[in-house]
């Protein structure tokens, strides 16, 4: 019993962990889940449909293309091969400088 709570225990951390370290990314206002490349393909959808009115965003099985499609009506300004920290969609963060963690 006592493995099976440890092991759980770890698990839920690393999970913890990682959903946050993804969370810290946005695209357009919104909370990307991991790399934001559904709310880049959502934003480049609406670019191509010359979307204007969020109400027009297709509400399918993906929370992330209606949210990206959401940003281009509101900004079309925006990049959509980066996130709104400047990484690259699609590509993972990357890991964070444990001596810049020191430092704060």
């Amino acid at each position: 019993m006592r493995v099976c709570t440890l092991a759980f225990a770890i698990t839920a951390t690393i999970a913890f962990a990682q959903t946050g370290y993804a969370q810290d990314r946005t695209f357009g206002d919104f909370d990307c889940t991991d790399d934001c490349s559904g709310h880049a393909a959502g934003f480049k959808w609406a670019e191509k449909h010359s979307i204007e009115d969020e109400g027009n965003c297709p509400e399918g099985n993906s929370q992330s293309f209606h949210e990206g499609c959401i940003a281009y009506t509101r900004d079309p300004s925006l990049d959509p091969d980066s996130d709104n920290e400047g990484h690259a969609v699609g590509e993972p963060l990357p890991e964070p400088d444990p001596e810049d963690e020191d430092d704060k």
